[in-house]
């Protein structure tokens, strides 16, 4: 079998020397239905390799309920079928604007800050996890016939911690199960972070967006010997919402690709392909400067990132630029692009005839209810994506008074007596209008997607800190959650109402869309506001009239000739005038 290894200069693959050129394609991001034509991009654009990371939160929801962590292996094998080789992240932590980035909702919400160090208890679910998700990779190494080169220990730990014993339990374990390819570590390009991520004996790659030079000057002094690897190589960034949309010149980040192999070294395009953040799974970012204290930065649902293949998997000028500098480093003629997937043959209207309020589908599908002297996280609740349904009652007879959310994560529908009386955020946290008492307060609170990077990784969500009423706290806090993913299986035993169509009013509207010429596709919600979208029981992902994305992706295997059923879980709902509408790309 093939050896692949680690030199004083290359890397080597059966002793001779290689470079890596990969891209990276989050499996969990694309449809699997896809990942062929997706692989078969890279390789066109001139790669020889493909990274990807494991979210950890995605494969086991709930301790001990493993969800389909054999979709890591099937994208690897598929992977060798494209001609690839690859390399493995599989954390435990990803970031990856990814929520909670990567770590279950459940951990973190237990374990808090002691999360990716060396505590008993937080080892303890790794081990599990890692015994559980490794034999997919290690049956799939080159020394084994497989594709997979190296597997990458932790992530970035450098710009989180500095727990060497934790580090290195880590590459143990790693080496304990069977990885027997090379291991890496990736961190910033500064000296404490390097420093803090590195493990010894390990090689440490970084990452960066441009300055190659430099970048590798600073890898140097850490590690002065070892193939150079710029582990991901930021071509492209993300989008928040509210924010402005992203974008970076294609000849900029052509003339940056070229640095990084002009020295010599290896590369990871991140991404190659960004595919989306279905089924509510993006993160959220902090602002605020290096401590990343500010406000919430929500990511939007595409992860297009402005990547040389973009989110319907076409090729943009960056692809373009891209090849033309990579295949000066090919074996060979770059292979032809693959056919372009079908986008949808015409235009079509959503038609939704039913709909249920947001008390009856909480009723429906919500957990059970409880009662507590203040109000419980989403962790508390066991939420991980979707919102949970607050209530308290103001005593009285009183004056009114300021209401005012202490601790408030994210965003809250608040409404009064039944009436809406505000939409309150974290820089936002004080109704306008007094309340006066006796009243009965209703908040229904969303998750936009636990932070993703920095000091705050893991923080709770829902309101953490308790309801004011002037100075006085509100007790006896009813709460019940609702997960997205209970919508997988029970829409059908919602009590739904015919309906004329959309008047603006909150809840899960269900009805039908006919297509003709099945294929890829945009879902426009105009007059929407804010919510989640889901066609024949695929959750696209959340939808925002903040934008700046104004329209979901459709992959094409979702959809099929003739009939298709739509949900839409609006949220808010402000000025629902208009019906939805599939449109081709």
């Amino acid at each position: 079998m093939n050896q692949f290894t680690v030199g004083e200069t290359d890397f080597l693959l059966d002793g001779r020397p290689v470079r890596l050129l990969s891209g990276a394609l989050h499996y969990f991001r694309v449809h699997e239905a896809q990942w062929g034509h997706r692989l078969a991009m890279l390789r066109a654009m001139g790669l020889n390799c493909v990274e990807t990371y494991v979210p950890w939160n995605l494969h086991e929801p709930r301790p001990g309920d493993f969800q389909d962590v054999e979709a890591l292996g099937r994208f690897l094998d598929a992977a060798q079928e494209a001609g690839l080789w690859a390399i493995v992240r599989p954390g435990p932590y990803i970031c990856a604007e990814w929520e909670n980035g990567g770590l279950p909702h459940w951990l973190t919400g237990e374990l808090g800050a002691r999360a990716r160090t060396r505590d008993e208890e937080f080892v303890r679910h790794v081990d599990r996890w890692f015994r559980r998700l490794l034999p997919e990779v290690v049956s799939r190494q080159i020394d084994r016939g497989g594709p997979v080169l190296m597997v990458q220990v932790e992530n970035e730990y450098g710009s989180y911690g500095s727990d060497q014993v934790y580090l290195r339990w880590l590459a143990d374990l790693l080496r304990a199960e069977g990885v027997s390819v090379p291991l890496c570590t990736s961190d910033g390009p500064e000296d404490h972070m390097l420093s803090g991520g590195s493990v010894d004996g390990i090689l440490a790659t970084a990452n960066f967006g441009s300055h190659a030079r430099v970048a590798f000057e600073t890898l140097r002094r850490q590690q002065p010997t070892g193939p150079l690897m710029c582990m991901e190589f930021w071509c492209g960034w993300f989008d928040h919402w509210g924010g402005e949309h992203v974008v970076r010149d294609a000849g900029d980040a052509a003339d940056a690709l070229r640095e990084i192999l002009e020295c010599g070294a290896s590369v990871n395009l991140y991404m190659a392909h960004g595919g989306t953040n279905f089924a509510g799974w993006a993160g959220a970012n902090r602002g605020g400067g290096a401590l990343h204290d500010g406000v919430l930065e929500p990511d939007v649902t595409s992860y297009d990132y402005d990547a040389p293949i973009d989110e319907f998997g076409r090729p943009t000028a960056k692809f373009w630029e891209f090849r033309s500098v990579l295949e000066a480093y090919a074996q060979g003629p770059l292979p032809e692009l693959p056919s372009a997937p079908a986008p949808l043959g015409s235009s079509a209207t959503v038609d939704l005839p039913e709909w249920a309020p947001l008390s009856a589908v909480l009723d429906t599908l919500g957990g059970p209810e409880t009662e507590q002297p203040v109000p419980p996280t989403f962790e508390e609740l066991d939420v991980d994506r979707g919102l949970v349904h607050y209530s308290v009652d103001v005593p009285g007879p009183r004056q009114p008074y300021p209401l005012t959310l202490r601790g408030l994560r994210d965003l809250a529908v608040v409404y009064v007596d039944g009436v809406r009386a505000g939409v309150l955020t974290e820089d936002d946290v004080q109704l306008k209008e007094p309340v006066a008492g006796h009243a009965r307060v209703e908040l229904w609170v969303e998750s936009l997607g636990r932070v993703n990077y920095g000091p705050r990784s893991g923080e709770p969500k829902g309101i953490t800190g308790g309801l004011l009423h002037e100075r006085q706290y509100l007790h006896g806090v009813r709460a019940r959650g609702l997960r997205l993913d209970a919508f997988d299986a029970g829409v059908d035993e919602v009590p739904f109402r015919p309906t004329t169509g959309p008047d603006g009013a909150p809840g899960l509207y269900r009805g039908t869309v006919t297509v003709s010429g099945a294929g890829d596709a945009r879902l426009e919600l105009p007059g929407w506001t804010r919510g989640f979208a889901w066609i024949n029981g695929f959750n696209l992902g959340r939808y925002w009239s903040t934008g700046p994305q104004h329209s979901l992706y459709v992959p094409g295997p979702v959809l099929h000739e003739g009939e298709n059923e739509v949900w839409l879980l609006e949220l808010q709902g402000d000025s629902l005038t208009e019906p939805p509408a599939l449109r081709a790309p």
